[in-house]
């Protein structure tokens, strides 16, 4: 689910290769960043469709390091409920989440959600943007 996720950048955006974050098609890069923090599985009816990582940072600081839903799911509320899941389950004063910056529809969504932009760091590769939303 994560691949076709990410894969589903490359149909949605003009001159983006198909790709992303670096391991994102390996699974001993995705076992070790489960390790590193709670990951939940997104099903519907039963069948497997995304998963959702979330790293405590510490002092009520939660990240969200992927959320990813299979691209023929997406636009049905999934990564909301999804997002809704993990701030009613975390302790969280504060999460944060990047994004690819030629993703602008993750940007929409997660600004829907009243996460805020907060800046962004270049890398020869990509540009990622840097989103917080405070609840306390």
């Amino acid at each position: 689910m994560q691949i076709a996720a990410f894969h589903d950048d490359a149909r949605l955006y003009p001159g983006v290769d198909i790709g992303g974050p670096p391991g994102y098609d390996s699974v001993e890069e995705t076992l070790a960043t489960i390790s590193r923090g709670e990951f939940y599985k997104v099903s519907l009816r039963g069948d497997i469709i995304g998963g959702i990582t979330v790293i405590d940072q510490g002092a009520g600081h939660f990240h969200v390091g992927v959320l990813a839903i299979d691209p023929a799911h997406h636009n049905k509320g999934i990564g909301t409920e999804a997002m809704g899941f993990i701030e009613r389950t975390f302790p969280a004063t504060v999460w944060t989440l990047d994004t690819p910056a030629f993703a602008t529809r993750n940007q929409h969504f997660y600004e829907r959600l009243g996460f805020v932009r907060m800046g962004e760091t270049v890398f020869p590769d990509i540009t990622l943007i840097h989103y917080e939303k405070r609840l306390a």
